[in-house]
């Protein structure tokens, strides 16, 4: 399979999780049924979670047993299922080619966030990363990446709602970029997962391009950029392939002034690598004059890739830096630390666990 290659499909059944509300409504008439079957059967889908055609159960039997052979609700499944003691809940997600991707649902009071996917691998190739260890394999679908959120919210305390997705999984989302904007659609229609777009965060690496491009579509989600340097030396080694800095940071500015959403700029701290006074103070050049909040987030280690995060009292002092010149700022503390917590670590360790296990 090619990189950014789609996967393989069956043209002559219909995938429900991700289709538009007008596509389904069109594959039902095929079928020979009225419009409002198609908003019965989002309903099943996105309000009650329901997985299977047979248990939509104001839906005719024989208009079940049709969409049970011409059409396709989930075509993922949850493969492994790891708990973190601070409450984070880490899925790896089975596709149906046999690929794997991570979802991450992390509970913060009454908020609970689902972190999802876009791609199989990346090829943004971050060096302290386990996403891109492999390098990209394919695109997700839509339907691929909607299903993390269903998902996600499937593994969710009792009484608990779903009230968070964050586009910061494996993957560069904007060089998915027609999937994404699908799967974004769904996720804040009020026939989707009705998600307000306030709540819907989009990470990436920046790429202005397609930042300019994401504003105009008027979807109002949010924005989040990964800098993890204030110089274009440091972040080529550290982000290979990425765009100058000052560019990024123009483009992501002009996204808050086009959408009005909140902009925010990621920092993953590295020991000896950025966390320096000096770095602090370029990044506060990049990034101040206008609002916006710099993430600090200390590196979660990757067995092999020798990065480590620095001490609490040089995170600290990083921060203090960045106040003093007028930037707004909080540290993230780490996740799932105890659970390969970082992104891409499952998968990367599930794919090579048959290797580590004795003859």
């Amino acid at each position: 399979m090619t990189a950014a290659s789609a996967p393989p499909t069956n043209p002559e059944r219909f995938r429900v999780v991700g289709a538009t509300r007008e596509e389904l409504r069109a594959f039902l008439a095929e079928l020979g049924q009225p419009e409002y079957r198609g908003d019965q059967v989002l309903r099943w889908v996105y309000k009650a979670g329901v997985g299977d055609f047979e248990g939509m159960t104001n839906l005719t039997r024989p208009l079940r047993s049709a969409l049970a052979e011409r059409a396709l609700l989930l075509t993922t499944s949850v493969a492994k299922v790891l708990e973190s003691k601070d409450g984070t809940r880490k899925l790896l997600v089975q596709l149906s080619d046999g690929a794997a991707v991570e979802t991450v649902l992390i509970p913060e009071g009454r908020r609970h966030t689902a972190c999802v996917s876009t791609q199989v691998g990346c090829a943004v190739g971050c060096a302290f990363c386990a996403s891109g260890l492999g390098g990209l394999e394919r695109n997700l679908t839509a339907g691929e990446i909607v299903e993390q959120a269903l998902h996600a919210r499937r593994h969710l305390p009792p009484g608990a709602t779903l009230t968070h997705v964050v586009v910061m999984g494996i993957g560069e989302p904007l060089t998915n970029y027609e999937a994404l904007v699908r799967a974004l659609r769904v996720l804040a229609a009020p026939w989707g997962l009705a998600l307000s777009a306030r709540r819907i965060t989009v990470s990436t690496v920046g790429l202005p391009a397609q930042i300019e491009r994401l504003a105009a579509e008027g979807l109002g989600v949010n924005l989040a950029v990964s800098l993890h340097a204030a110089d274009d030396l440091t972040r080529a080694r550290l982000v290979p392939h990425a765009r100058p800095l000052r560019e990024v940071v123009a483009a992501a500015r002009a996204y808050r002034r086009a959408t009005g959403r909140d902009v925010t700029f990621e920092y993953v701290l590295i020991r000896g690598a950025n966390d320096s006074l000096v770095d602090a103070a370029g990044l506060s050049e990049l990034v101040g004059g206008e609002r916006a909040l710099v993430n600090l987030l200390p590196v979660n280690p990757v067995e092999g890739l020798g990065w480590e995060a620095p001490p609490g009292a040089r995170v600290e002092r990083f921060a203090a830096e960045l106040a003093r010149r007028g930037v707004r700022v909080q540290v993230r503390r780490r996740r799932g630390e105890d659970i390969a917590g970082a992104c891409g670590q499952l998968r990367h360790l599930s794919s090579r666990a048959p290797e580590s296990q004795p003859p």
